[in-house]
């Protein structure tokens, strides 16, 4: 069991820096929690915090109802992997992954059967004699989980582990990763700047920026209900399209309009905005709800726009337009045998209902 509560938790580095501010959540036990943000946002302090690497300069730290502030980070029942893996390069992968367990004087024979447990779960078994030189990427890094899971520890905390690897091998990681949390049954916290990790192994994320928490939710709601313009530009690949544009009543519709274009929106998105009739707003919508198709231009025929096609990136599932309307930037992901050629003029739907509205000024969201 391992239920943490972070409250009001601060780090402020000598110079007066500001590296985290008022940092509260509460990591039930089991947890999959994501930290994910650019770089500089304050995450891995955070992380740090939690280990005992870091001291806390303001607020409280409680893992299962006790206070551990200054509790020494080995007395924390804390296990922590790094993402430059540090194994001993003198030593095997075995005495790697048992040394925790030999400072701690736990018998060979014991020390052997955790060893050994961890390398099956990781798939290490044939690999236990070699050295770290000897493995690939992968392979030390799951030599760097299994020195973790050897503890048996409360909380494991994983600080952008995967950076270090190729593409490839950070998709099945990934993966290992995820099965490893189902099989061990541990409250995991990880650490990264990589959104498309953070929405496929978090049971919720944590976006941060500047040192401020700015939503914590599922991968879905942080997709589908971002709570600010920032979290809707970080989450999704390719970004959220932001355009500016007035909000226009007429004949009690509403419209965003923007040069000559004019999208209506639904009836209740339209009642949530409709204090700022008159006003500019930023429009957000995702690629995926901005169309081609002749279906798609008759079904949302009332908020349709046209464009100029700047580039045209075909990825074999689907392809990318790069386009231009009125001066705005739009993308739009649209299916693989699109007829869009570069320089041509057309005309694409929105699907309104998917739209979201910001505050221009405060960049909070209006309605999504």
């Amino acid at each position: 069991m391992a239920h943490l509560s972070l409250r009001g938790l601060t780090k402020v580095y000598p110079g007066g820096v500001l590296a985290v501010s008022n940092f509260n959540l509460d990591i039930d036990d089991k947890e999959f929690i994501i930290l994910v943000g650019p770089s500089g946002c304050g995450k891995s302090t955070v992380l740090r915090m939690i280990a005992g690497l870091e001291e806390i300069t303001d607020g409280t730290l409680e893992i299962d109802g006790k206070l551990v502030n200054d509790v020494h980070p080995k007395d924390r029942d804390i296990a922590m992997v790094f993402q430059n893996y540090a194994l001993y390069p003198h030593m095997s992968v075995s005495e790697n992954m048992g040394f925790s367990l030999k400072l701690r004087k736990v018998p060979n024979a014991e020390r052997k059967q955790k060893v050994e447990a961890a390398a099956r779960i990781l798939d290490l078994s044939h690999l236990l004699g070699r050295k770290p030189k000897e493995l690939s990427g992968g392979q030390r890094q799951r030599a760097a989980v299994g020195r973790a899971i050897v503890r048996n520890p409360k909380v494991f905390l994983f600080d952008e582990p995967l950076s270090n690897l190729d593409a490839k091998l950070r998709t099945q990681m990934r993966t290992e990763i995820s099965k490893l949390h189902q099989q061990i049954g541990t409250t995991f916290i990880y650490v990264t700047h990589d959104q498309v990790e953070a929405m496929t192994m978090g049971t919720r994320i944590v976006v941060m920026k500047d040192g401020l928490i700015q939503q914590v939710d599922t991968p879905n709601n942080l997709y589908d209900k971002p709570t600010n313009l920032f979290v809707a530009g970080f989450i999704g690949s390719p970004q959220m399209n932001f355009l500016n544009v007035g909000l226009v009543e007429e004949d009690g519709r509403l419209y965003a309009r923007y040069g000559k274009n004019s999208l209506l929106l639904p009836e209740a998105k339209a009642k949530a905005a409709a204090a700022y009739a008159g006003k500019e707003v930023v429009l957000g919508i995702r690629p995926e709800f901005v169309f081609d198709e002749d279906i798609r231009l008759n079904q949302f025929k009332d908020s349709t726009i046209e464009a100029d096609v700047d580039v045209v990136e075909p990825l074999g599932s689907d392809t990318y337009l790069y386009l231009l309307s009125d001066g705005q930037k739009i993308t739009a992901r649209v299916e693989p045998k699109s007829p869009a050629k570069v320089g041509e003029r057309m005309r694409f739907a929105v699907d309104a209902s998917r739209v979201n509205l910001f505050d221009k000024e405060t960049e909070a969201v209006i309605v999504n």
